[in-house]
């Protein structure tokens, strides 16, 4: 029996290039790019380069936050990225309805290690209480995570659990031992790094509901999505193990046989970085579910204008992806993929609604 259509009914993001989804999606339709020397400084003690929301464009965090003991730079400014895309993707929302959340916080930890429970909980109150905290959770981290989260949200209305879910990620590189620990790594993009990446920091969040939903709350639905589909690639970047390009390879396989994603696949948003590391996983996907490909499929990796949006970029690309087909730039149906430092992967497609 197949699973019931879940359909996109709101989007909203902040990157970089864009405070909202339209501003987006135009930046990265033209190639614009907001990379940037900060006033960090490296171990060889030159600035790095980052992509960063612009300050002006992010909310100041609520009275009663900036009271909150031991809230660290980093907490604060995820805070402040979140509650202005969480308010655009409840915008055709009626305010007295509180969806419950799904969210996917950062892969990298700082010193100080974020304790998801009370991110939640001190976004509540940044946000005026927007989503049901009695319905939410922030168990996926890191770029896969964005679309597991995605994937968890979906799974709840498939199960009648609830009518309608939020479903995002936030991240944020700038934090000096996050920083620190990449250029040591030598993955952050510099002169003397270039198999490297542009740290970014962002957040998205899309509204997911059952299509009986939407037509009873009269949301517009924007796009129909997949079930997501995971799996783990032993030889990550942290692990001894070969690296096969497996997991991806995997995962991809797992969609197209499923029935429940609609083929052929006619455009690609990646979450490649620009480390070389990233490009096997893809060609050996490609190569062994050729046919649930269109030929001439276009393949976006919007890391290119946003730098590396970590945990946000598979909510980000769902996000863009459900624009460019409400906007008709699109062709459907696009797959969006994300792969996570340590192994985890994940694949999802979005189509007309």
């Amino acid at each position: 029996m197949a699973a019931p259509p879940v359909v996109v009914v709101g989007v909203g993001m902040i990157t970089p290039v864009g405070l909202t989804t339209a501003e987006t999606a135009a930046s990265v339709r033209s190639a614009t790019m907001l990379f940037a020397e900060t006033d960090i400084r490296d171990q060889l003690f030159a600035p790095f380069t980052l992509a960063e929301v612009i300050e002006l464009g992010l909310p100041q965090l609520s009275k009663e936050l900036g009271e909150v003991p031991g809230l660290t730079g980093r907490e604060a400014r995820m805070l402040r990225l979140a509650s202005m895309p969480m308010r655009e993707c409840l915008k055709p929302l009626n305010p007295t309805v509180s969806p419950g959340l799904v969210l996917a916080l950062p892969e990298m930890q700082t010193a100080l290690p974020l304790d998801s429970n009370r991110f939640l909980q001190l976004l509540a109150e940044q946000t005026g209480n927007a989503f049901n905290l009695k319905q939410c959770a922030a168990p996926h981290v890191g770029r896969a995570g964005g679309l597991a989260a995605i994937g968890q949200a979906a799974d709840t209305i498939r199960q009648g659990k609830a009518k309608l879910m939020i479903a995002g990620g936030v991240d944020t590189y700038r934090d000096l031992y996050v920083l620190g620990t990449l250029d040591l790594e030598k993955r952050v993009k510099s002169a003397i790094h270039l198999d490297g990446f542009i740290p970014g920091e962002g957040a998205a969040f899309v509204l997911l509901a059952s299509r009986a939903a939407a037509q009873e709350l009269g949301l517009a639905p924007l796009a129909t999505i997949s079930q997501v589909f995971q799996a783990f690639e032993t030889g990550h970047l942290y692990s001894d193990e070969p690296y096969r390009g497996d997991g991806l390879a995997m995962a991809v396989e797992r969609l197209a046989a499923s029935g429940t994603a609609e083929i052929p696949i006619a455009e690609v948003y990646s979450s490649m970085n620009g480390e070389s590391h990233w490009g096997k996983e893809w060609g050996v996907s490609y190569i062994r579910s050729k046919t649930a490909f269109l030929p001439d499929h276009p393949m976006h990796h919007p890391a290119d204008c946003l730098g590396d949006t970590g945990a946000a970029a598979g909510p980000i690309m769902l996000g863009l992806a459900v624009h460019g087909l409400q906007t008709h730039y699109h062709r459907g149906p696009c797959l969006i993929y994300c792969s996570s430092d340590r192994g985890q992967r994940a694949v999802l497609t979005a189509g007309a609604p």
